[in-house]
Parts: C-alpha cells; structure tokens; sequence
C-alpha cells in the first residue's frame, strides 16, 4: 500500500478515533500571513478573489476567527497615516494600491459578515526583513536611524529605547481606533531570534535606560515587559472591548534552566527572546495566549503531548489556545500510528486540560488547500458545528438582553425567522451577534449542546429549511455580544 493510501486511511481512522462531544465556546482561529509573499503585487481584484475563496473555505470548515498580517516591517497593509505602504502589497515599500483600496477594512467587513472575528496582527519590533533592499522615505528606520540596530540581515527596533515602545503603541492605537477589528496580535519577535555568535549591539541603550538592573537579560524581560503593558493599555484605552492576544515561541523554559520549565531541550522565550510569557499571562496584561506548538507528537526535542500539558498547567489565567501547523502535523505523522497526530490526541487530552479553549492555524492557505486532508478533518469531525468564542469575564461579565420580536415570515425568498436587536446602552450591552437553535418537538432545550447550533449570524434573520409543514420544531434565539456573553434565550414553535 502507498503512503497516500496509508494516509488516507490514517485520516479514517482519526475519525473514528476521536469521535465525541464538541465544545460549544472554542476559539478557531488562522493566521493569513502577508510575509510569505502570497499577494505581493497581485493587485486589488485577485488578491480579494484569492482572500474571497480562502475566507469562504476557512467559514465550510468552522473556522470562527481569522488573524491577518498587517505590519511586516514597520509597514502597513491598511492606509496608516503613519507608516508606509506594504512592498508585500504592492511590491514596493512606499508605493499605494492602484486601483486604491484599504486590505484591513475589505477584511473586517468581509470575516464580519461571515460571523468571523478579524484580528489585526502585527510584528513589532522587525524594522526590515532580510529580503527587503529599499525602505521608503517615511520608514521609522529612515526617519530614526538612532533607534535600530542591525542583526544579521535585519533591522531591529532597540527595545530598549521607551521611545520606540511609545511609538509601536501609538501604531496600535491608531489600528484600533480606525477599524472595528476584534482583537489585536502579536507574535513572537521581541528580540531577535539569536544567532550563533552574534551578540545584540544595545549597549548605548543599556548604558542610557539600564536603571540600575545589573543583569543584561534582566534589562530587556524589562524592556519587553514595560511595552507589553503599555500596549495593553494603549489598545484597551481606545477600545476596552478589543482583544489582545500574544502567540509566543512554544517553549517558556526548559527544565535544565528552571525547575518549573517544560521537559524539552530547544530555544526559550525567557532567555533566549527575553521574553517573560508567564508573567503577562498572570498579572492579566494579555488577554489570550496563543503558544505555537508546532512539534509533533514523541519530538526529541519539543514533545507536543509535554508542552500542550505544560502550557495548560501554567497559563490558565487567561484563555489559552494553541498554534498548531497544519503543514508539520500532516508531515510528521505515523500513518500506522494515529497517536503520533496531534488532533486525537488534544481531543483525548480535552477533559484534563481545562484551561485550552481553542486552537489557531498555520497558515490559512495550507488549511485552505487541504494538505492532508486537514480541513477535512475539522470540517467533518472537529469543527463540524459552529462554535462561540471563549467568554472573557475579566474584560466584560454581563449578558446582552435577549432579542426582540421573533417570529416567523413568508417572504418572497421563502419562510423566514425574523428578530430585533436589544437595546444597549453601553459597548458591552450591545448585541454583535445571534445563536440559532433548532430542537424537535419535546426535545429537552439544551443550549451547551453545539450540535443543536443552526448558525450563529450577524444578521437579524434566519431562513428557515421548510418542507411541507407538517413537521414541528423549536427555534431558540439568543444574542451574543462582543465578549461572547450570551443572552436568555427566546423560544418559538414553528411547523417545517
């Protein structure tokens, strides 16, 4: 048998495996990258038809939140006032869309319309990556030489320097106050990921702002600490109800560095990124955390089963989803082994691990193709129902009212269920979105079942499948507002 049959059957097998209840509230989430190139000079027609067909495949396949790349480079793909336009736009740093159009804004009106929340994702402190040759006359590296050091074939921000904290803040809330985006990203570049031999050259800036912490790597957790509390702040004063989330490198410590560490042998983010994930997950300056576990199985040096675990006993204070690869799980897996998979195995672990609540692809376009038949997984088992977003009590704890008038109408587009939106006199009264319900008649209404959920809609209606009338059915309408508090529900009987 060849390994594509093998696989196949492995994928059946999975199935069959890893059958069983689905949660109701589950973050599922993929990245859209723009650093790989994908719509570098493509234009604004095919580069909305590529997103088009990828947005609507991720939507088949339950995905219900989508964390698209906006700034690269200290770059933008939206119209900033304050940084240039993307060169993996429009192939130039510098230059505009022509014909014009603003990515960000096309993609928060097109995932909202699909019942997605939009994720603005930025890097940063990486001022330029390796493939770029020309930076444009208003690039923050131009402008303020002073503020970057070089490392390796990049340009670095410095960290140290409260000015360029102050400056990446004010990137973001400009972001935050022109779109109605969802949540607000970072990833992983803090420091720059070491390279052997090569030591960061900020020692002007430690001289200058080292405050007496006597221990270099102390001086930039520091640094990186201070600015991932002055982000928070920044996005929350503009928009407390906009989610900031962080996906950090997927190993915190090791053991033979800390007692506390994960039973692995690879890169830290402590000390090697200098960046302390732990401390913003427990003093709340995160409000999700996104570790990217992208390891199979039995790895040498990252075992998923170990960190997955590790992560869900040490940052439980804020909800926790995990990055997973789509490309290196389809990869690495044991066709004859299905414990060797990752997706059976956190199914298994789903009753002990209480604080992951979700789950974030890399990368969209992979998921989108298919490899390894991973979206059909998720679409035919994982994700088969539609899922609500984790609920975020520290940011907002109380329920919307329930929706309005609902009742049943023949239209000319056929029978469908109509609703009002609640009043709201405040963002977190206000109703974002609306859960369908269908149960039979004299079914138990049982509204943590996810498979009971018909759609979950932005909209204030619902179309309803009728036949001939003749069978009955219990419709259930609730609304949910922006921290995925959900309200009463609103029952009718209706004939199918």
């Amino acid at each position: 048998m060849n390994r594509t049959k093998l696989f196949l059957l492995f994928c059946l097998l999975l199935q069959v495996l890893t059958l069983g209840a689905q949660q109701k509230r589950e973050f599922r989430g993929a990245w859209i990258q723009c650093v790989n190139g994908q719509f570098k000079g493509l234009g604004r027609d095919e580069m909305q038809r590529q997103l088009t067909q990828q947005l609507n495949e991720l939507q088949r396949d339950g995905v219900n939140a989508i964390i698209f790349q906006v700034r690269a480079e200290c770059d933008a793909l939206y119209d900033s006032p304050l940084e240039p336009w993307s060169r993996y736009l429009t192939g130039q740093q510098g230059v505009a869309p022509n014909p014009f159009w603003d990515p960000l804004q096309w993609m928060v009106t097109e995932c909202h319309r699909r019942g997605m929340e939009l994720h603005a994702w930025i890097n940063p402190f990486r001022a330029k990556t390796k493939g770029t040759q020309e930076l444009a006359a208003n690039h923050v590296a131009i402008k303020n030489p002073g503020g970057m050091f070089a490392y390796g074939e990049q340009l670095i921000m410095n960290p140290g320097l409260p000015a360029n904290r102050t400056y990446i803040c004010k990137v973001a809330a400009d972001i935050v106050r022109r779109y109605d985006v969802d949540g607000f990203h970072i990833d992983d570049y803090f420091y720059p990921y070491p390279v052997a031999g090569l030591a960061i050259p900020d020692d002007n800036a430690y001289a200058a702002y080292g405050n007496g912490i006597k221990d270099r790597g102390d001086w930039r957790r520091y640094n990186v600490n201070l600015f991932i509390k002055e982000l928070a702040d920044s996005i929350h004063a503009v928009k407390p109800w906009v989610k900031f989330g962080v996906s950090p490198f997927g190993i915190y410590r090791n053991q033979t560095s800390w007692a506390g560490g994960s039973a692995t042998k690879g890169l830290q983010n402590y000390d090697d990124l200098y960046a302390d994930v732990l401390l913003w997950v427990n003093n709340g300056w995160v409000d999700y955390c996104v570790p990217q576990l992208y390891w199979q199985v039995g790895h040498p040096v990252a075992d998923y089963k170990e960190l997955i675990t590790w992560w869900n006993r040490n940052a439980g204070h804020r909800p926790l989803y995990i990055g997973e690869s789509v490309d290196n799980t389809v990869r690495n897996a044991d066709p004859q082994n299905p414990n060797s998979h990752q997706l059976p195995l956190k199914r298994k672990l789903q009753g002990q691990m209480r604080n992951v609540c979700g789950t974030v692809l890399w990368y969209a376009k992979n998921f989108c193709d298919n490899v390894g038949n991973y979206a059909t997984l998720m679409r035919e088992n994982y994700w088969k129902y539609p899922a609500l977003q984790p609920r975020m009590p520290f940011l907002d704890d109380k329920a919307p009212k329930k929706p309005k008038r609902v009742k049943p109408v023949w239209t000319n587009d056929g029978y469908v269920l109509f609703w009002q939106a609640p009043k709201a006199k405040k963002w977190g009264d206000e109703a974002v979105r609306y859960v369908v319900y269908r149960f039979e008649k004299g079914e138990k209404v049982a509204l943590d079942d996810a498979s009971k959920i018909a759609a979950i809609t932005t909209d204030c209606y619902y179309k309803l499948p009728y036949e001939d009338g003749r069978h009955k059915w219990v419709y259930v309408v609730t609304a949910v507002d922006r921290m995925s508090n959900e309200s009463k529900a609103v029952k009718k009987k209706i004939s199918l």
